[in-house]
């Protein structure tokens, strides 16, 4: 836990230590703060974080506009970023650490649910519309491009007319919640990929799988 004076005055000493900009990465994972919404379709992005720090075994710490951890990934630095700010607002985020930490734009990856594609289906884009979803929305205003990478976790459509926030704002199905644990491991491997194999080599690899 942070002490007063730390929250008082935060450091602005960036977290990675690496100088080469090149080898730097942001992945950020999109979702909304507190317990109701943690096991909810629209939480995936806070989800794939949470399944890479156990998998490589680091932490999340609570700063500014977020919880985020790091690692290294074959002699890559990589910050990965849990927004505290709410869906609506996860540009400003993103936009933060990337500019403290100076991550070119080509080497950031922000992980959206995505209702038009199949559960557990994957699609890594390098640029494309918001489709609806106010969490892309909010970054494009941000940062004034739609050309961002995104990795799109397909959660499905299973919902009647009008129904939409109700479903992506539900939690999981009985089969969903079975077959999470190997897409959540699958995903970690996307990340890992991206950051070392380059987005094209990892679209080939990970699209439609």
């Amino acid at each position: 836990m942070k002490s007063l004076l730390q929250w008082l005055f935060p450091s602005n000493k960036a977290l990675l230590e690496e100088t080469d900009t090149m080898k730097k990465f942001l992945i950020v994972g999109l979702g909304n703060i507190g317990e109701k919404y943690e096991e909810t379709r629209h939480n995936i992005g806070f989800k794939v974080l949470d399944a890479l720090a156990e998998k490589e075994a680091f932490t999340f710490e609570t700063q500014k506009l977020g919880d985020v951890g790091t690692l290294k990934i074959k002699g890559r630095s990589v910050l990965c970023l849990k927004p505290s700010t709410y869906m609506n607002l996860s540009g400003k985020a993103l936009k933060y650490w990337m500019e403290k930490e100076r991550i070119p734009l080509e080497n950031v990856l922000v992980i959206t649910d995505d209702i038009n594609l199949a559960f557990g289906t994957f699609r890594l884009k390098t640029k494309g519309s918001d489709g609806g979803h106010n969490g892309l929305k909010d970054i494009q205003n941000v940062l004034q491009t739609t050309a961002y990478n995104r990795f799109r976790f397909g959660v499905g459509a299973n919902f009647g007319k009008g129904r939409q926030v109700e479903y992506v704002l539900g939690e999981w199905g009985e089969e969903e919640r079975k077959a999470l644990p190997e897409r959540l491991d699958r995903a970690t491997e996307l990340i890992k990929s991206f950051v070392f194999a380059g987005v094209k080599n990892t679209m080939n690899t990970f699209n439609g799988t």
